[in-house]
């Protein structure tokens, strides 16, 4: 989380995650920071809540778990993985705080570097994000919602860099959501969700598979065609990686965490 963290909207420092957040309950926004630390006393985190937050705590809450995977149940997992997990018993899949923002980041990073991804990613919510108070310096925007995106232009974006298709895949995402064909929400159906994602233009195969390893949280993701998971795998071809996946199923999104951290953590 602390490499792919977009200035603006969310950071890391030391041990302590802090980032902005908006949810929506009964028609009404409710937007504030929370901040996520680990706690001295076991293996759990404490989660600190901006009181402008309090009516959706629950919402919040559960979607602090999903986004650390605290559901995980490492030793199942390692039984079915195991060399490849014996290195980093318990390493888990960081899901998402919010289902369109992940699908966002996923857009903006393809192709590109994390560090080029992240930079665009701040640049685009600088541009396009709502303005919030907090105690933190380091926060002080919200990520933009749907609506805000899908009453945008591609001239808009192509004045923050977002190339062209970027752009079209953008506010074909955003419109999707909006009208209510597609839902990002964890609980959404895999399988229906991710030809809905491979019929929106500029989404194909890694972008879908990344989007339901992270926001859909399913453990059975597999972003073959991903250069981090060929050079770990030693493959070339998507195919042959696929196949030798095989053996990871159903916990192929956290043989892809392994795989990425095999190669120092770098890619992913």
């Amino acid at each position: 989380l602390g490499q792919r963290a977009v200035q603006g909207m969310e950071v890391v420092e030391g041990r302590t995650y802090r980032r902005s957040v908006r949810l929506t309950r009964q028609g009404k926004d409710y937007s504030g920071w929370i901040e996520v630390v680990p706690s001295s006393r076991g293996h759990v985190v404490e989660v600190r809540i901006d009181p402008a937050l309090i009516k959706v705590i629950p919402s919040v809450l559960g979607r602090v778990k999903r986004l650390f995977d605290l559901s995980c149940h490492p030793e199942e997992i390692a039984a079915t993985l195991g060399e490849l997990a014996a290195d980093r018993p318990g390493l888990r899949v960081p899901g998402a705080f919010d289902g369109f923002e992940l699908a966002v980041r996923a857009i903006l990073g393809q192709h590109v570097s994390v560090k080029a991804a992240r930079v665009i990613a701040g640049r685009f919510i600088a541009a396009f994000g709502q303005p919030i108070y907090t105690p933190f310096p380091s926060i002080r925007l919200v990520f933009p919602e749907p609506r805000r995106i899908s009453e945008l232009s591609v001239s808009n974006m192509a004045g923050i860099g977002i190339t062209s298709q970027k752009a079209r895949s953008l506010l074909s995402l955003a419109r999707s959501l909006v009208r209510g064909s597609l839902n990002l929400d964890h609980g959404a159906d895999v399988g229906s969700t991710m030809k809905l994602l491979l019929d929106l233009p500029g989404i194909g195969d890694w972008t879908a598979q990344y989007i339901a390893m992270r926001a859909l949280a399913w453990p059975d993701a597999f972003p073959a065609a991903d250069y981090g998971v060929l050079k770990a795998m030693n493959e070339t071809k998507p195919a042959q990686a696929i196949q030798r996946a095989e053996k990871w199923r159903p916990w192929r999104a956290y043989a892809v965490m392994h795989l990425w951290a095999s190669l120092g953590g770098k890619k992913g």
